[in-house]
């Protein structure tokens, strides 16, 4: 019969067929034909005890196989648990007892394997109903019932009768001689047979209670119409709810199945102890104690982890002081061996100074003593105007024409009094402003580069007095850090002097329109132009201009649209994320870590993000660069900080925000509102920061809201943005107002200009109606003035402007955009916001998963090198978070007291109870604070990502870290929880199993964290450990509810615990444990399972989570 067949309504059935088959089974080598007469001799009863008890040792064998088949799942060795039931080698008494009382007919009153059958079919049959009798049978029915058919009563085969105790298929004629049950052994209701106690249990004869007519302990009653009839032995083994009579009571301990002894002091015995246990040092254990009492150890070890997260709570801040220092170490030595290159330099380059002046003065006077004709000497270039380095802002400059007020920078220095060539060069500047020689501009008006002349180059002013005011303040620099070397000097000097080559990028746009799919709404509408290296470009507009999605389409970013026209990279038709390593994109919002210090922020993205073969002292460079350009050393060593902890200022805030993306030295750097939020002072320090880069040859594109003047003014070129993303102007600040003032636009004495032009984008203000033109034909008059054809459904603006042939299709319908609307009903208005959303998922799917080929030239750390920089980020972190984690710990101690205290240990169940709150709370507790891992990163990690940062890494490092809590948070629990609950299962297998259990909800929890947003995910973790437990221990309910409760991790951690704790039950306890493990559809052999499902579980979710993490953003 197959275990599946068994019904979990048979429970007692179950528990009297183990008994049959462990009890009765060894009886089958006695045979009725020895002779046990002389059972009173007292020389000769020990022989016979012990040729009885040899014919019930070492006989599981028979029956072996049967009981790994059906009983398998709760009897893992037949052999060991027969031992642990019927090794009586040690005690027995209650053999000869019962064979002088029977006077040597004890093996013909013992059951055959025949009744063993019948009474185990009967069970089956009938189920737990008919745990008082059995079914009519050849001994005991309607027509026959015989006092040994009464419960604890058997009776004798026939003198003459041959008994073959292994007959298993007759049973025998067993009515004679009548007598109660022996001591020791168990007479069941309807049988007249004997079947010995086992270990463990107590079955003395029983005593009528005069008072209740019950035999006690057994609560049976007599027969009726019987006089004669006494009370007999133990009548039934079950389980202990049906038989609790039958169990060594707690307190007491029975080293054989008809004795029980107290315990004593100082010793503990728990219900069916076969001895007394003695209890640890420091626990109490009074006389009849049925339990030791060690809270005593869960109260050190309370101890113990509080002073550890104390000194955890207290020290966290002192180890990362000391990992700062040696940092500060670091950044010292590689100070000094940049300074130590530096002056080398320095050396160098005066001594080769030295020698070309001695050069060319003899060059110079050969030149006068053989030639008539003055000659001009050919002074040294300045360093980024006559030769500059590529991928600097002298580079995007034209070579400057040779002329008398350039001179060598060496004679500048020799000679104090004189004037500087700058400063020359400045004067003339000012003498003849309209001078455009050695200067050429390229910018997107087409109309400039008309009017200019052919044979002279541009240049606008402000960028010849700029690069002008740049070099005075370089050589100044210069000059200063020769006489002190300090560290920022030496900073200075090392990146100033010998600038790394960059690459170049140029972005050119051509008719750039996008359109939100399934909406057909323009959020950018033919947008021609382009930003170039070396400039730093301002986007400005109203509300609604499209600014942030211009910036976020030029970076590659932009999703759920549908683009045309062309963007040019280099002149290239190539995709930008293929410089996406080159290209930094700081984001409005500021997106820093809070738990970190304004250094380790841009040193960790220094580390990941510059080329992996740049060494350390370059990158602590590049690091302490950016920290001085910005005006970040007074709060390097200053947390961020957060919500909840108070840390820098807005403003420096904001910097370290734009730091994050200027230390990986990018050639293309696009801010979205850098300076929202900050004073002018703040905005003038960043944008003299950014200035600094462009001239390194960034390419600096950002959009600004209402800057001062004088912030407007640094700017090199505008784009300017009409509602719907129309272009309005595209091109040097400095020709802005000439060019709304050719539109009939003057801007009114104290307004500052971008506010005016802004204002009248919007609406506000009206230009003056003798200019002729409304802010609505702003975009079609750039359009016209560049040339650009115009899109149809703007033509119905041109009333009133010239249009030319070129520019604008009279054929063209004006009202084409207008004429295609339908009205839809609302399930067509549904489906096609269904098919918006869906259509948006899968963009942004293909977008993340989209790989182009990288054109950066830029190998930065691999998998594992980011994976180490993650890890010490995020250790550095949980430090700075160890006061939370304290909190966490303490709860955990809290919880396992209060349930250790309140589910005590049931032997009925094992201890299902308890361990049922445990999965509930350690799954809530722990996935509550695994939500933190992931819920609170998400925008860090969006921006890293996009940034190139490897995602494996990163979730790596974040469940690597949470190991430790993995480890450490099943032992905290269980300091309380074991020693107050005490359950038989030992510490370490309590241990393995929460270890098991909180790395699958850890897993779980990711999957929330990530999925869902904050609010949802802390809902379902506490809902999902309750509904799953209710599910996991729903047993009655039918196959499909027991199929869904295999799905429950919480079904396979509780089946663990039980398991353990079941397996330390033996002897009497087996019908017990096989009931309760059947009722439950547990197995005995299947904790490794357990375990491993559990693990699996959770590597499970961790892919899962890996897999929503790289593929879902959710804003």
């Amino acid at each position: 019969m197959s275990r599946e067949r068994v019904n979990t309504c048979w429970v007692f059935s179950i528990f009297i067929l183990v008994v049959i088959l462990l009890g009765a089974s060894p009886c089958v080598r006695c045979q009725g034909g020895e002779d046990y007469s002389k059972a009173d001799n007292p020389a000769v009863l020990p022989l016979l005890t012990g040729l009885i008890y040899n014919s019930l040792s070492n006989l599981t064998v028979i029956f072996s196989g049967e009981i790994r088949k059906e009983l398998g799942f709760c009897i893992k060795d037949p052999e060991v648990d027969w031992n642990g039931a019927f090794n009586f080698s040690s005690d027995t008494q209650f053999l000869s007892n019962c064979l002088k009382n029977t006077k040597g007919d004890l093996s013909r009153r013992l059951c055959t394997a025949a009744e063993i059958k019948f009474y185990f079919s009967t069970f089956f049959e009938r189920g737990s109903k008919s745990t008082n009798y059995l079914k009519p049978n050849k001994n005991c029915n309607l027509t026959s019932w015989v006092s040994g058919c009464e419960p604890g009563w058997a009776c004798s085969v026939g003198t003459n009768q041959k008994v073959e105790l292994k007959n298993s298929r007759n049973v025998p004629l067993r009515t004679g001689n009548c007598k109660p049950c022996c001591e020791g052994f168990f007479c069941p209701h309807g049988i007249t047979c004997m079947i010995p106690c086992p270990l463990g249990a107590y079955c003395p004869l029983a005593k009528l209670n005069k008072t209740t007519g019950v035999c006690d302990p057994y609560r049976y009653q007599l027969p009726p119409g019987q006089p004669n009839h006494t009370c007999g032995g133990a009548d039934v083994w079950a389980d202990v709810g049906s038989s609790a009579e039958v169990f060594c009571s707690a307190g007491s301990y029975c080293p054989s199945t008809i004795q029980k002894i107290p315990c004593s002091s100082g010793h503990y015995c728990r219900m069916g102890s076969t001895s007394e246990a003695r209890c640890f040092r420091l626990a109490s254990c009074d006389p009849n104690s049925a339990n030791q009492n060690i809270h005593a150890y869960g109260i050190m070890l309370f101890a113990a982890l509080s002073t550890s997260l104390l000194i955890i709570y207290n020290c966290s801040d002192q180890v990362i002081t000391t990992r700062e220092k040696r940092q500060a170490r670091s950044r010292e030595a590689a100070a000094r061996s940049a300074r130590e290159t530096a002056q080398a330099r320095e050396r160098w380059k005066s001594a080769k100074q030295v020698a070309k002046k001695s050069a060319i003065g003899l060059q110079t006077q050969l030149s006068r003593t053989f030639s008539r004709k003055k000659s001009v000497r050919q002074p040294e270039p300045l360093k980024g105007l006559g030769q500059a380095k590529p991928g600097t802002d002298q580079a995007l400059l034209p070579p400057i024409a040779p002329g008398p007020f350039l001179q060598s920078s060496t004679a500048s220095k020799g000679k104090k009094k004189e004037p500087s060539n700058l400063t020359k060069m400045m004067r003339e500047l000012e003498e003849n402003p309209e001078s455009n020689e050695g200067f050429q501009l390229e910018i997107g008006d087409k109309n400039l580069k008309k009017n200019a002349p052919k044979t002279k180059q541009m240049h606008t002013h402000s960028q010849i007095f700029k690069y002008a005011y740049g070099q005075i303040e370089k050589e100044k620099a210069l000059q200063q850090q020769n006489k002190n070397l300090t560290f920022s000097g030496v900073i200075s000097m090392a990146t100033e002097n010998e600038i790394r080559t960059r690459p170049v990028i140029e972005v050119a746009f051509k008719d750039l329109t996008l359109t939100l799919k399934g909406k057909n709404k323009h959020l950018m509408r033919s947008v021609t132009g382009k930003i170039v290296p070396g400039h730093v470009s301002a986007v400005m507009g109203p509300s609604g201009a499209g600014k942030t999605t211009f910036l976020s389409a030029l970076a590659g970013k932009i999703t759920g649209c549908i683009m045309t026209g062309s963007i040019l990279i280099n002149g290239k038709d190539e995709s930008i994320r293929s410089y996406k390593k080159i290209i930094g994109f700081v984001p409005q919002d500021d997106i820093v870590h809070g738990n970190l210090t304004v250094e380790e922020n841009l040193w960790f993205s220094a580390k990941c993000r510059l080329s992996a073969d740049m060494p350390k002292p370059d990158k602590v460079l590049v690091v302490e660069r950016v920290i001085e350009s910005l005006g970040l050393q007074a709060v390097r060593d200053s947390l961020v900080g957060t919500v909840e902890k108070r840390g820098i200022s807005g403003g420096q805030r904001k910097r370290v925000n734009v730091g994050l993306e200027m230390v990986m030295e990018p050639s293309l750097l696009i801010l979205d509102e850098p300076t929202s939020g900050l004073d002018s002072s703040s905005s003038q320090l960043l944008l003299r920061a950014l200035r600094r880069e462009a001239i390194e040859g960034v390419n600096i594109c950002m959009v600004v809201h209402q800057p001062s003047y004088t912030l407007f003014r640094m700017f090199d070129d505008l784009i300017l943005l009409a509602k719907g993303g129309l272009t309005v102007y595209h091109g040097p600040v400095k020709k802005v107002e000439e060019y709304f003032a050719g539109l009939g636009i003057n801007v009114p004495d104290r307004v500052n200009p971008p506010d005016h032009f802004i204002d009248i984008l919007e609406g506000i203000v009206k230009p003056s109606t003798s200019s002729g033109v409304s802010y609505k034909q702003l975009p079609i008059r750039w359009m016209l003035h560049n040339g650009y054809p115009i899109p149809p459904d703007m033509q119905q603006n041109l009333a009133g402007i010239e249009v030319s042939s070129t520019t604008a299709n009279p054929s063209t319908d004006i009202n084409s955009a207008g004429s295609g609307a339908e009205e839809h009903s609302f399930a067509g208005d549904l489906w096609q916001d269904v098919k918006h959303n869906v259509e948006l998922k899968k963009d942004f799917i293909q977008h993340n998963f989209l790989k182009s080929k990288d054109l950066s030239n830029r190998i930065t750390p691999g998998v594992f090198q980011q994976y180490r920089y993650f890890l010490g980020r995020v250790s550095k972190q949980r430090l700075r978070e160890a006061r939370i984690q304290a909190v966490d710990y303490l709860i955990l101690l809290l919880a396992g007291a209060c349930l250790g205290t309140l589910a005590k240990v049931s032997d009925e169940t094992f201890g299902a109870l308890g361990y049922t709150y445990t999965v509930i709370a350690v799954s809530l507790l722990c996935k509550i604070a695994a939500l933190r891992s992931f819920s609170l990163d998400k925008l860090h990690y969006w921006r890293e990502r996009g940034s190139g940062i490897s995602s494996l890494a990163y979730f790596l490092s974040k469940d690597t870290v949470d190991h430790f809590n993995t480890l450490i948070k099943p032992l905290v629990y269980l300091s309380m929880f074991y020693f107050f609950n005490n359950p038989r299962s030992s510490f370490t297998d309590n241990y393995i199993v929460l270890v098991c259990l909180v790395y699958c909800v850890t897993g779980i929890a990711y999957v929330l964290a990530i999925f869902l947003e904050p609010s949802p995910a802390q809902l379902w973790s506490v809902l999902l450990p309750v509904v799953l437990t209710l599910i996991a221990s729903q047993h009655k309910n039918g196959e499909i509810v027991q199929n869904l409760a295999k799905l429950c991790y919480t079904k396979w951690a509780l089946e663990a615990f039980v398991i353990a704790n079941a397996e330390r039950y033996p002897g009497v306890w087996l019908i017990t444990r096989c009931g309760s493990l059947m009722t439950n559809g547990y197995d005995l052999n299947d904790w490794n399972l357990c375990l491993l499902i559990l693990v699996i579980n959770g590597l499970v979710s961790r892919a899962l989570a890996f897999f929503c993490l790289v593929t879902f953003h959710k804003k």
